[in-house]
C-alpha cells in the first residue's frame, strides 16, 4: 500500500456537472465513476497527475451530516498547483466561474487566482508547488 496519501472528496448538487467542469476547464479525467440505479453518481474518482479527486452527488447520510447539510457553508478550499496559470485563468473565466481574487504573483514567488467551481467551492490556483523535498516558502 505504501506511504499515505491524501485524496480530497466532495459532494455536489449536481455531481454530473461538476465532472463536466472539473474535466472541461481544470484538465481533470474521469478515472471510475460509479453510478446508483438512477444514475446518480454514487462514487466518482478523478485523476489530474498523479492526483486523484473523489466526489459524489450529495445525499442525506450520516457523513453528509459531519461535512455540513446540502445547504450548509463549509470553510475548507482546495489548492491545485499549476505550471501554465494564465491559461487555466482564461479557462475558469471563460467557464463562468466566480473570480474571488484577481490573477496575481504574490510576495512569496507564486502567481495564483481563487475561483469557485459551480458548487461553489474555493478553489486555490497557483504555481507554488509544495514539495516534501524542498524546502518551504517563505511568506
Amino acid at each position: 500500500m505504501g506511504a499515505p496519501c491524501l485524496f480530497p472528496t466532495l459532494t455536489g448538487h449536481d455531481a454530473d456537472a461538476m465532472i463536466r467542469w472539473l474535466t472541461a476547464v481544470i484538465g481533470f479525467r474521469e478515472h471510475a465513476v460509479h453510478r446508483a440505479a438512477d444514475g446518480t453518481v454514487r462514487h466518482a474518482e478523478l485523476a489530474l497527475g498523479p492526483s486523484i479527486l473523489m466526489l459524489g452527488q450529495w445525499r442525506e447520510s450520516d457523513y453528509a451530516r459531519l461535512v455540513g447539510d446540502a445547504a450548509g457553508r463549509r470553510t475548507d478550499s482546495l489548492h491545485l498547483a499549476v505550471q501554465d496559470i494564465d491559461s487555466l485563468h482564461a479557462a475558469a473565466r471563460a467557464s463562468g466561474a466566480t473570480i474571488e481574487l484577481p490573477l496575481r504573483d504574490t510576495d512569496h514567488g507564486s502567481r495564483e487566482f481563487a475561483c469557485r467551481d459551480p458548487e461553489r467551492n474555493l478553489w486555490s490556483v497557483g504555481t507554488y508547488w509544495p514539495n516534501i523535498g524542498e524546502p518551504p516558502a517563505s511568506g
